[in-house]
């Protein structure tokens, strides 16, 4: 299993940028898990869009899911002109309106999950766990072959995710606020509070995404080495590891 940084800023891209997206693929599967702005730029980088095979959405804030009607329309050129054969699984939880917006004509399909589904797509495995947010949303946990991609989503500080992040080999963890902001930003976590569930998960590998537009980023890396005493990053575009 590959996974790749497509984008990782919180609230809207960054200049050549683009906010939440990454690219899991297997030897049969390109799943893109996120759609925020700047991601179908940045994701023909790495994939043809014809070659895409499923969207997994963790909540839908446009940071996240902004560039899947720019998608849709994608798939539909490529669809008419035949340089693309199938419609579109696009996954969601159907709690909101929005759902009903990721199924567009024959072109894309909207598919509803809940916490306690399960996705499977070959040896692989997609479960979810409801984070703290202002909006519901869901963390993702993809699963091959006894490896483990956990994707937090969008949160507050919340015990389950300790549980649904424990062992991951790689945990890509929101990290929207220095530790000055504590119980200052509802829905969101401080560095501090990453570390403390990555070290209490027992992760293995830390990757911090959906950062601010403010400071030094480098300092929240050492605002979770105060309570992580694993491997930490920063997300960077077009950043690969395999699983």
């Amino acid at each position: 299993m590959k996974l790749t940084t497509i984008g990782w800023w919180g609230a809207y891209p960054g200049k050549n940028e683009a906010a939440s997206g990454y690219l899991v693929q297997t030897d049969n599967k390109n799943i893109l898990i996120d759609c925020g702005s700047g991601v179908l730029a940045k994701l023909q980088n790495y994939i043809d869009i014809e070659d895409l095979d499923e969207v997994v959405l963790s909540h839908y804030h446009a940071d996240h899911i902004s560039d899947i009607y720019c998608l849709q329309y994608a798939v539909k050129v490529l669809m008419d002109i035949e340089k693309r054969k199938n419609t579109l699984d696009i996954y969601g939880h159907n709690e909101d309106e929005k759902f009903n917006t990721l199924t567009y004509e024959e072109y894309t399909i909207g598919k509803p999950y809940e916490e306690d589904s399960k996705l499977e797509f070959g040896n692989l495995k997609i479960t979810f766990k409801k984070t703290v947010h202002k909006d519901l949303c869901y963390s993702i946990k993809i699963e091959e072959n006894g490896k483990t991609f956990v994707f937090s989503g969008d949160t507050g500080w919340n015990d389950e995710l300790v549980k649904f992040a424990e062992d991951s080999d790689i945990f890509i963890c929101e990290t929207s606020l220095y530790n000055k902001f504590y119980g200052r930003v509802e829905g969101h976590l401080t560095a501090g509070e990453v570390g403390k569930i990555a070290e209490e998960a027992g992760v293995k590998h830390l990757v911090l995404s959906h950062l601010p537009h403010y400071g030094d980023h480098k300092d929240l890396v050492e605002e979770v080495k105060e309570n992580y005493k694993g491997k930490v990053e920063l997300a960077e575009t077009g950043k690969s590891w395999e699983i």
